[in-house]
């Protein structure tokens, strides 16, 4: 009986040492922050951006350098003529930014970063639909006109999915 009792402490035991050896110094919980402000300000530029809760090796940092391919895609469409452009595609690029950035701002910890791309997504976005929508009143004649053929295109759109989603079910079932 006393065996069982000394190889349990034994494995407690080892359980904390284990544990001990392979934290950070300084590391109270937090996975990238260190608790001594002392210690951060000795830091390089660099450690401070790779040990940040929003650094470079977090997907906090990522997704704002992958989501600038929209942001570059859509400004690359600013030449393309107006009428070829998707009034949905570029709603829903304005909403996404404005949605996202509002978020942003919000979240812990706050990333400035992906706020940035998020609000020229945005910008990308208003400007587009403002073009659509300028292209389509000057061939209707009026903004009432316009109005009328855009939410016909939208609610035309919206039958589209909804009907290739019920082929879908069926298809499934």
């Amino acid at each position: 009986m006393s065996s069982s009792r000394v190889g349990l402490r034994f494995f407690q035991n080892s359980r904390a040492a284990f544990r001990e050896a392979f934290r950070r110094p300084g590391a109270q919980g937090r996975r990238f922050q260190t608790s001594d402000a002392a210690a951060a300000g000795q830091q390089s530029t660099f450690q401070r951006l790779w040990n940040s809760p929003i650094g470079v090796k977090t997907v906090h940092f990522w997704a704002p350098v992958m989501k600038w391919a929209l942001v570059i895609a859509g400004i690359s469409d600013f030449q393309r003529p107006a009428e070829k452009l998707s009034l949905t595609q570029n709603g829903a690029l304005t909403a996404t930014g404005a949605i996202w950035t509002r978020w942003c701002l919000i979240i812990t910890p706050k990333n400035y970063l992906l706020a940035a791309v998020n609000f020229f997504l945005g910008c990308v976005g208003v400007v587009q639909v403002s073009r659509i929508v300028s292209y389509r009143r000057s061939v209707d004649g009026s903004t009432k006109e316009a109005v009328k053929d855009l939410e016909h295109e939208v609610v035309e759109e919206a039958k589209g999915v909804a009907s290739a989603a019920r082929e879908a079910v069926k298809k499934s079932s």
